[in-house]
């Protein structure tokens, strides 16, 4: 057994507030997200509208609250007009970020019920083409979504049925645009410019739009902190938000820096926000630029990449793409980058699971057959649930392992998160130790030590790190309680499995 890991909490050492968007996701035209995802007419649980109910109710007990949409990769090639209006009249289109088809059954009517049916906490997060399109087709779809009436695009709108404006506050200038694979690619300097001249125009027509600029699309980009410096030269005072994207899988079998794949985050992280504090000092600006990670999950994209090689696409319609069968190790990974984001809380407060249905995503769906929940399902759902309220500063002692891509790392990684209504805490911890369990030791000081017991300590883990929850096993791998987690003399004592999430409700 590894010596005890261990680190104090005090209500009056805190991070920041926790922004609801930090649980948002990530609907995009690619493989069966849309289509036969949270879209099936016909599939006995569909409503009216065609979306499926037991789909709705699985991402409402995830909690997701901003969600992307419509794009991503696909996003830069969409005339956003090819999805309003009568769904009989729409055109099929070629869709050249994923080589298929896309109906435009589903659009921005579509997209916009599917937020209402899941509740007040959904809010629209819309992706803007500047790939193909431009500064005229970002006003022109600003103003059919949010014009109350009027115009030639505003009547448009509730010719079509939605008398009411949309109300979309929160909009994306492009997406991914530093990379080479995206369609209309372009160079720092001349997507600052475009970026620029759309956000001072949206400006124009709404002062209180929320904007979020793309910074680089991975850490590895060849551009990497160059391309957020150049951008944020021209759009600094217009933007909002940043914006990172991340992705993590294990390779080659090395597991040990799979489960610290968080460390490359916050890393990430720091050094992202360092460039944007770097280009407000030059310019003498007293504005803050926060983080809009918009993109990240465990994604095993070289599996993916290869796929794509062995099969190569003919422009089907709504093919099984990326549709990655998560295990218990990918649980545990997708949690701790959880934690990491909540550690954060201060800059980032917009972050986008990607995707939400069956595309890399918590949540699986079988064609006229049922939904299921992924392991990766639980670590969100929980951190959504019990997340809110104030990041405590958390800051562990903890025994170290060595990992070849990450160096020493902690076997601990936690966070905790205290409910400014009751006061009650939630301590997030994972423990990336493989084979051993890991003792904890929690202090609790100032307020926290009116906390007077344990309502729950959740625990994800399996003796098979390669566990899966599946079409013909759907609960193979759920959370259980874990006994034995106290508080005595002022001091919370526990044992963590080996590679394992919990979560650890105080009250």
């Amino acid at each position: 057994m590894n010596h005890p890991a261990r680190f104090a909490l005090d209500p009056a050492f805190t991070v920041a507030p926790v922004d609801p968007r930090l649980f948002g996701s990530f609907v995009e035209h690619l493989g069966r997200c849309v289509y036969t995802g949270i879209y099936e007419p016909g599939h006995p649980a569909a409503d009216g509208d065609g979306l499926r109910t037991d789909v709705l109710d699985l991402i409402r007990e995830l909690g997701v609250t901003a969600i992307r949409y419509p794009g991503g990769n696909f996003v830069s090639g969409y005339r956003w007009e090819d999805g309003v209006g009568p769904a009989d009249e729409r055109p099929h289109r070629l869709d050249p970020a994923w080589r298929t088809t896309e109906s435009n059954a589903f659009g921005l009517a579509e997209f916009m019920g599917f937020l209402g049916k899941l509740g007040p906490q959904a809010e629209p997060m819309m992706a803007l083409n500047l790939g193909t399109r431009g500064v005229t087709e970002a006003l022109e779809l600003q103003e059919y979504a949010n014009h109350p009436a009027g115009t030639r695009l505003s009547d448009r709108r509730i010719a079509h049925g939605d008398p009411e404006p949309f109300g979309i506050r929160l909009w994306c200038l492009g997406n991914e645009m530093d990379g080479p694979w995206q369609i209309g690619h372009k160079d720092a300097e001349d997507y600052g410019k475009l970026a620029a001249a759309t956000a001072r125009a949206m400006r124009m027509v709404d002062p209180d739009v929320q904007l979020v600029a793309c910074g680089s699309s991975g850490r590895s980009m060849p551009t990497f902190g160059a391309w957020e410096s150049t951008v944020l030269q021209h759009t600094y005072e217009l933007v909002d938000y940043v914006s990172m994207h991340a992705y993590y899988e294990e390779v080659d079998g090395d597991r040990d820096s799979f489960l610290a794949s968080a460390a490359d985050m916050e890393s990430f992280i720091g050094s992202v926000v360092a460039t944007c504090d770097a280009a407000g000092a030059r310019l003498k600006s007293d504005k803050r630029i926060n983080i809009s990670f918009d993109e990240w999950n465990v994604w095993y994209m070289q599996r993916s990449q290869q796929e794509a090689r062995d099969n190569p696409l003919d422009w089907p319609h709504a093919p099984r793409l990326l549709e990655d069968n998560y295990s218990v190790t990918d649980a545990v990974v997708l949690g701790s980058l959880l934690i990491t984001l909540l550690r954060h809380a201060d800059r980032v407060t917009v972050a986008c699971l990607a995707q939400l249905v069956n595309v890399i995503a918590p949540i699986m769906t079988e064609p006229g057959g049922p939904a299921w929940r992924q392991t990766t399902f639980f670590p969100f759902a929980q951190a959504s649930a019990y997340g809110r309220g104030r990041v405590l500063r958390v800051e562990p002692e903890s025994p170290v392992h060595a990992t070849a891509r990450h160096g020493e790392v902690p076997l601990l990684h936690a966070t905790a998160v205290r409910d400014d209504e009751t006061g009650a805490v939630t301590v997030f911890a994972v423990n990336r130790d493989q084979h051993h369990p890991l003792p904890l030791e929690v202090a609790l000081h100032g307020a926290a030590a009116d906390l007077a017991g344990v309502v729950e300590h959740s625990v994800l883990t399996d003796p098979d790190p390669d566990a899966t929850n599946t079409l013909a096993a759907p609960e193979r791998v759920v959370p259980r309680p874990l006994a034995g987690t106290q508080i005595t003399g002022g001091v919370l004592r526990t044992t963590l499995p080996p590679l394992s999430w919990n979560v650890i409700r105080l009250t």
